[in-house]
């Protein structure tokens, strides 16, 4: 089979979505070749669409659990084998602008699979990032993948469905929690800046049952887990309560976050990690850009997690501790 970049060739991504497993994998194997070419450039984007066209029906053809399982995952180590970052970078928002055009049409017997795809490239972009010490340029680029049009955290793009939002807010913390229970770098997670998505989503969506879900399913579990962190049990359980008995206890993410620049923050102690995300919260809820009834939803928020808390009134009292 030849390269990608040969016009004397039928497009690779047909071969990736033969109704022969045999012809699929052997795609797969020079996909992952061309990838992991270094003297490649990145693809155009009108190729790169082409691309995750094919690899898409390659996973649609995919059945039996194990199978599944096998190709979701060698489909997100295709990102690592890719030396350039801009073209790794290229790859992931191929996957994601995929999902946003395809998640409507993905049937009930093969929703799950596809859930599970998600899962692993939720989880393959933080080890890219991880591997670039959470580099805020790359944190910011791989955001911005997330949020712009196209992408499945817009929250002005009428096409991305709630369900895929849903699943991402579901398993985000997951991920990022195994990610840094295995790894062994030194820096510290800029978790404002990788939760930025979300803080902007839930701003600025017109549904309520967004909002509810991102505050219900990711920013009430962490808070809660931050009591539970800091000793507090009987405001964890008062989270727990408001938060439909789900997740568990992200320590990894707790201990070992800066705010927003990993490069030049050091790792903050539970309690000031907690009161920076609350202030996070609150001043998104400021900004002239967040939608009234989402304003008073995130105030409310955040007066409950401060209703029984010693919290600052000062800037100057904040930024001493």
């Amino acid at each position: 089979m030849t390269a990608l970049s040969s016009s004397n060739a039928p497009p690779l991504n047909k071969y990736l979505a033969s109704t022969e497993k045999k012809t699929r994998d052997e795609a797969l194997k020079t996909l992952s070749v061309f990838l992991s070419d270094e003297s490649q450039g990145e693809l155009p984007k009108s190729e790169m669409i082409k691309l995750w066209k094919g690899i898409f029906y390659c996973f649609w053809m995919s059945d039996k659990s194990l199978v599944q399982q096998a190709l979701a995952s060698e489909l997100a180590e295709l990102v690592l084998s890719i030396t350039n970052t801009v073209s790794a970078f290229s790859f992931l928002n191929g996957f994601w602008e995929t999902m946003v055009r395809e998640w409507n049409g993905i049937d009930r017997l093969r929703l799950d699979k596809y859930l599970m795809l998600v899962r692993r490239f939720v989880n393959v972009a933080f080890r890219l990032l991880i591997r670039h010490d959470w580099d805020s340029k790359m944190c910011q680029e791989y955001n911005a993948i997330l949020e712009h049009l196209d992408g499945p955290l817009c929250p002005s793009d009428g096409r991305v469905s709630t369900g895929l939002v849903y699943h991402i807010t579901d398993v985000y913390l997951e991920e990022l929690e195994k990610n840094l229970r295995s790894s062994s770098s030194a820096k510290p997670i800029p978790l404002a800046l990788i939760l930025s998505p979300f803080f902007n989503l839930v701003t600025q969506t017109p549904l309520a049952t967004t909002y509810n879900h991102i505050q219900s399913s990711l920013f009430q579990p962490l808070l809660s887990s931050f009591s539970l962190i800091e000793g507090d049990e009987s405001r964890a359980r008062k989270r727990r309560r408001v938060d439909n008995g789900s997740s568990g206890i992200y320590s990894s993410i707790i201990t070992n976050s800066c705010l927003d620049d990993a490069s030049l923050e050091v790792k903050l102690s539970p309690k000031m990690l907690r009161r920076k995300i609350l202030r996070r919260l609150f001043e998104t809820a400021s900004s002239v850009k967040t939608r009234d009834a989402n304003r008073r939803k995130i105030y409310a928020l955040w007066r409950a997690e401060n209703d029984d808390d010693e919290y600052y009134d000062s800037e100057v009292e904040l930024d001493s501790e």
